[in-house]
């Protein structure tokens, strides 16, 4: 069975189908051949069960609330800001991709359009003071990545669907991670910028920088607002989600005017498709956690891997290995929604705090999210960018390293993550 379950997927995939389609076929076929006992409609069920929490709501919402703000001068505004405090420094540009990837991060909680709405302008920026192109995409793609780990996260309200875990604490505790990155990826860029002797830019003023300020002031207040709300207990995930899309509408309509309201519908609808796109991997993801279940194949893995009571940092080492690997391959929420259920008993009988192993999952979804060879952040840069897949991707090894020893620290020390947790 467990031989049949991964020639489906496997199959399926190298003839190009999208990933929802093995992933639903997959235990489908088991289920019809293999489980004569479970009725197939229990699938059906299981599939809808999956997407009927209340928590997925916030999902579209801040998929809204993003695709409004890209639309909207939101992204601009953000990377003039930044770009008028450190732009001028060793290395600026980068830095200030880096920072606007942070911060647009905290409004979208979408690696992909984050690569979109900070990557188009930025690229070209980066090409003008002497940047490499592949370092560009690759600087663009991993500080994208950091939009998994600080609120609002997809992939944390995902994690926190299938551990039952608050995904306010997981908001909060993604926020130094988030900012630990933010700085190995500054002072990278930095040294590369000596190193290469990259040019200086023009410095700007006193009255720019105050400018540029009251410009972002509106965008900045996004995060602090949902961030804030949640910390403070004010309003749920979701209604977070809510209180976004109805911010960022307010922004870009009334306050910017950067569009009219006549393009909403548009915006709109292509929030449904990206919406329907990710609800379809959630239901598939839960039936194949069902078929796998009943399979037994969780416990094969258990008693493999992390059999003789493991310690909590063993656990997640072999955690980390996993989501890694999947996620170099599968889209990041299907890895998440598959694996979550196995390693997640393990790591609660080490002792693992489930809201530091939320972290440490979304933080190896990021991660995977831009390494090769099936990353799905390469792919989406490689189209928006129009460069071949080797050129995409031939900047990205000082970015994984550097993932790679956050990743360590994030093990060593559950402190980055529980800090700003309220007792």
């Amino acid at each position: 069975m467990v031989t049949t379950l991964l020639l489906i997927m496997i199959v399926f995939l190298i003839l190009g189908f999208p990933m929802m389609i093995p992933l639903i076929l997959a235990p489908l076929v088991i289920v019809l051949f293999f489980l004569p006992q479970v009725q197939p409609f229990l699938m059906i069920q299981q599939m809808m069960s999956g997407i009927s929490e209340p928590i997925l709501l916030a999902v579209p919402l801040f998929i809204f609330a993003a695709d409004i703000m890209s639309m909207g001068k939101t992204s601009n505004r953000l990377l003039d800001f930044v770009g008028s405090f450190v732009g001028h420094l060793r290395g600026g540009y980068a830095i200030t991709t880096a920072a606007a990837c942070t911060l647009f991060g905290s409004i979208s909680g979408s690696t992909q359009g984050t690569v979109v709405a900070i990557g188009t302008p930025m690229r070209e920026r980066l090409l003008k003071v002497g940047y490499k192109d592949s370092t560009a995409i690759a600087l663009i793609i991993n500080a994208s990545d950091v939009a998994l780990l600080v609120p609002p996260s997809i992939g944390m309200i995902i994690y926190g669907l299938i551990s039952q875990t608050s995904v306010g604490d997981l908001f909060i505790a993604g926020i130094l991670p988030g900012l630990l990155i933010f700085a190995f990826f500054a002072l990278y860029a930095w040294l590369h910028a000596r190193i290469f002797k990259i040019p200086l830019a023009v410095k700007a003023t006193w009255k720019e920088r105050f400018q540029f300020t009251w410009k972002a002031v509106f965008p900045l207040m996004f995060p602090v607002i949902i961030i804030g709300g949640i910390y403070q207990g004010f309003f749920s995930p979701t209604e977070a989600a809510g209180i976004s899309v109805l911010y960022a509408l307010l922004l870009e309509l009334v306050v910017f005017r950067s569009f009219s309201i006549k393009k909403v519908p548009g915006i709109a609808l292509s929030t449904g498709l990206v919406t329907s796109a990710v609800f379809i991997l959630v239901a598939g993801g839960q039936a194949f956690a069902f078929t796998m279940s009943i399979t037994g194949i969780p416990g094969m893995i258990a008693d493999t891997f992390l059999s003789g009571s493991p310690g909590p940092i063993e656990v997640l080492i072999i955690v980390s290995i996993f989501f890694f690997v999947g996620c170099m391959f599968v889209d990041p929420i299907v890895v998440i929604l598959v694996l979550t259920p196995i390693f997640l008993p393990a790591a609660n009988a080490a002792g693992v705090d489930p809201v530091h192993l939320g972290v440490i999952v979304t933080f190896q979804a990021a991660l995977g999210s831009a390494t090769p060879p099936f990353g799905v952040d390469i792919f989406t840069a490689s189209a928006v960018f129009n460069r071949s897949y080797l050129d995409t991707i031939r900047g990205t090894p000082p970015f994984i390293v550097m993932m790679l020893i956050v990743c360590v620290l994030l093990i060593a020390f559950p402190e980055i993550s529980l800090f700003l947790l309220p007792e």
